[in-house]
């Protein structure tokens, strides 16, 4: 199968290598050309110069986008996924974007005739590399044979959940929870270390406790050395993430009052120039205290 990929970046271009490990022919597309070159020479892969060509070159097309504003560039603009002349039939969506972007999408494309399935995906970069990938499907179970096989290709499992735009409400539900433990995560070990407890023992008790979750274990070298590691997350996607969240929260008559603190504390570490660190730089944020 041709297999069309746009958006290479930390996720992105992993799962797109998993892809092409698994002997799919993957054409791939990024905004700089070069990292879509370097990954093909890297991969056995071809590269397309435009989202259009990308569309036109595939028969199915999965993107990997950061927020709305780059799917409405990816998908509808002057060059996009919407403008192919042939090629690809069925798109699918893997980012974080919102819901009424997602609802936009899945019509517009419907009404050309196209299938489009909103699949975003819960695991870092590590999870992503692995192909550990839990795939948060906006679509029912069998609807999209063509995609079945490759989401198998990047991830654990897939959960289908029955309609358009409830991967990506899922995705939000998801993440306002990881958020959510980042900082009181940074919290807690302030604390600790204020106590005077070691930080490499404080998090080995959370990691053993009643609190722990995956997302602990594979960000641990994050929050004890933010600086040894790559980054994963910024604090700039999360507060994008926990926006979008509250905007659906507001639309649908949902209170969130914790979701509300945690997007004003990521504001001020924006504020404060946080906005390009991981996001568990709230740490040293909420250490230095809130200024």
């Amino acid at each position: 199968m041709r297999v069309g990929f746009g958006g290479l970046g930390r996720m992105g271009v992993r799962m797109a290598a998993n892809l092409a490990r698994a002997g799919n022919e993957v054409i791939a597309w990024n905004r700089t050309a070069e990292k879509a070159e370097s990954f093909a020479s890297a991969h056995g892969a071809s590269s397309a110069a435009t989202p259009r060509a990308l569309a036109e070159q595939s028969d199915v097309v999965i993107s990997m986008l950061a927020d709305d504003d780059a799917v409405d560039a990816v998908y509808s603009g002057p060059d996009g996924f919407l403008k192919a002349a042939g090629g690809a039939k069925v798109f699918a969506e893997m980012g974080t974007i919102s819901v009424r972007k997602t609802l936009e999408l899945h019509e517009v494309m419907t009404a050309s005739g196209l299938q489009f399935v909103d699949a975003p995906v819960s695991g870092a970069t590590q999870a992503a590399e692995a192909a550990q990938l839990l795939i948060m499907a906006g679509a029912a179970a069998g609807s999209t044979p063509d995609l079945e096989p490759l989401f198998e290709d990047m991830g654990k499992r897939t959960i289908w959940l029955g309609k358009a735009g409830a991967g990506a409400a899922m995705k939000l539900g998801v993440n306002m929870l990881i958020h959510g433990l980042n900082q009181t995560l940074a919290e807690a070990l302030s604390l600790t270390t204020a106590a005077g407890i070691d930080p490499e023992a404080a998090y080995e008790v959370l990691e053993n406790s009643a609190v722990a979750a995956p997302v602990l274990s594979y960000r641990k070298g994050l929050y004890l050395d933010e600086a040894a590691h790559d980054i994963s997350f910024t604090v700039a996607l999360a507060r994008k993430d926990v926006g979008l969240a509250l905007d659906l929260a507001r639309a649908s008559g949902v209170v969130m009052p914790q979701a509300e603190l945690n997007q004003a504390v990521l504001k001020a570490a924006g504020d404060a120039g946080y906005d390009a660190r991981d996001m568990a730089s709230i740490l040293s944020f909420v250490k230095r205290g809130l200024k």
